[in-house]
């Protein structure tokens, strides 16, 4: 009787449920966090995939609930709960760097983390295991999904393989690697760095994330290039996190270049972080502080209307002393989506989107000058901007969440029937 019933439990469990475990993921609808693994999440459950999120907890987020049709479980592993500070407000790398005493709490953050997953893969309800960066993600879905004989695809999103460089996490890296049944990277850039960490990994899959197919609203993009533009000049956009790997201050120092050009030039910069304060000052010390407005974050749906509204999108990304580089840059996609013509730096996965003088222009990272020559020449020929934007918007139609949803979908698929078969 009892078998009768197991089997039946068995045969009635949804064939594609896949438990996402991430440290990266709105803590609340209207989050300033990055959601592209909300994105995707949704994306999937559009092509039939069940899909459960397990987070780290933080202070003020629920410890379950519903948001946007995706099911959240964050776990917690400190008491109280304002001691949780390795993940979100910037990235567990950032808060790793920026304060040493983290350190000190990421035991009990793999722990805590890999039980909760050890817990919810013996539930019995999923028939993968989908973990988004190596560390510490990976690792403890590789020490949980063995066991329990669950099919596990360890996402790489490139902070994860370009930094954290020492002896003894880069074996932690390759354990992992080694050991998943499948990996995905969102770059060449990253596969490369991916393969210098394990030469004979097999199953290394090139998946780009990618951007939601967003409408952009006309007026409300004639409003805010009515609110922002300057008489004089055109009107510049930064979007993202305000940390040392996005390289705004490079942008600043290129304004102050460009003063020279333009009486009344603007730029907008979205986004926030922990260098906000520095570079808000760095702007007065400059005297471009009636040129420049930092807006902080605003609502993801309204970023193309900014973007939009833009004459140019400036990126001006580079290398951090720990190794970190811009493993794929989502808002560059958002640009050429958005049709505002891009300059970028020619560093880490930005080169295989933004091609020079096809999809974009692309500077030497820390280089104010050429971005300030770069400006100066989208300004001056109309129609090598417009050449950027009606390339780049076709690039752009092949880099949606549904493109990579895709692609997951069917290599979750195949991990599923293989471990099947295997067993």
């Amino acid at each position: 009787m009892n078998n009768k019933t197991d089997n039946n439990e068995a045969n009635s469990r949804p064939s594609k449920r896949v438990l996402c475990v991430t440290s990266n993921y709105p803590r609340w609808q209207g989050d300033s966090t990055t959601p592209f693994v909300h994105n995707l999440a949704q994306d999937l459950t559009k092509l039939g995939w069940e899909v459960d999120v397990l987070a780290p907890h933080a202070l003020g987020a629920a410890e379950q609930e519903i948001l946007d049709g995706i099911y959240v479980e964050r776990f917690r592993y400190l008491l109280p709960e304002r001691a949780q500070t390795i993940c979100y407000q910037g990235g567990a790398l950032m808060n790793l760097q920026k304060n040493r005493m983290n350190y000190l709490k990421l035991p009990a953050l793999i722990i805590f983390q890999w039980l909760a997953i050890i817990r919810q893969l013996m539930s019995g309800k999923y028939d993968l295991l989908h973990t988004h960066w190596i560390l510490p993600q990976g690792f403890t879905g590789v020490l949980a999904a063995i066991p329990l004989n669950i099919p596990h695809v360890v996402t790489v999103h490139g902070s994860d393989a370009f930094s954290l460089n020492g002896k003894f996490l880069t074996r932690f890296k390759k354990f992992t690697l080694d050991h998943a049944d499948a990996v995905t990277v969102n770059s060449s850039a990253t596969k490369q760095k991916i393969l210098s960490i394990a030469p004979h990994l097999s199953n290394l899959n090139l998946i780009p994330m990618g951007v939601s197919a967003s409408q952009r609203d006309s007026k409300r993009c004639a409003d805010l290039r009515s609110q922002y533009k300057g008489d004089d000049g055109p009107l510049l956009i930064f979007v993202g996190r305000l940390i040392q790997l996005k390289g705004v201050e490079d942008l600043l120092h290129a304004i102050s270049l460009l003063k020279e050009n333009f009486s009344d030039l603007r730029l907008l910069v979205l986004g926030d972080g922990p260098l906000r304060t520095e570079l808000e000052s760095l702007a007065v010390q400059l005297k471009i502080d009636k040129q420049v407005f930092f807006t902080g974050w605003v609502e993801p749906e309204d970023v193309i209307n900014y973007i939009s509204a833009a004459d140019i999108f400036i990126g001006p990304s580079k290398h951090t002393p720990d190794g970190s580089t811009e493993g794929q840059g989502l808002t560059f996609i958002e640009a050429m989506q958005a049709e505002t013509p891009v300059i970028a730096t020619s560093i880490g996965g930005i080169v295989d989107v933004i091609k020079h003088e096809k999809t974009g222009l692309l500077v030497e990272e820390c280089s104010p000058e050429q971005i300030a020559d770069s400006v100066l020449r989208l300004t001056e020929d109309k129609n090598l901007a417009n050449s950027l934007v009606d390339n780049g918007r076709n690039i752009a139609k092949n880099l949606t969440g549904d493109t990579a949803a895709k692609l997951l979908d069917k290599l979750f698929a195949e991990q599923i029937l293989k471990k099947s078969q295997s067993s």
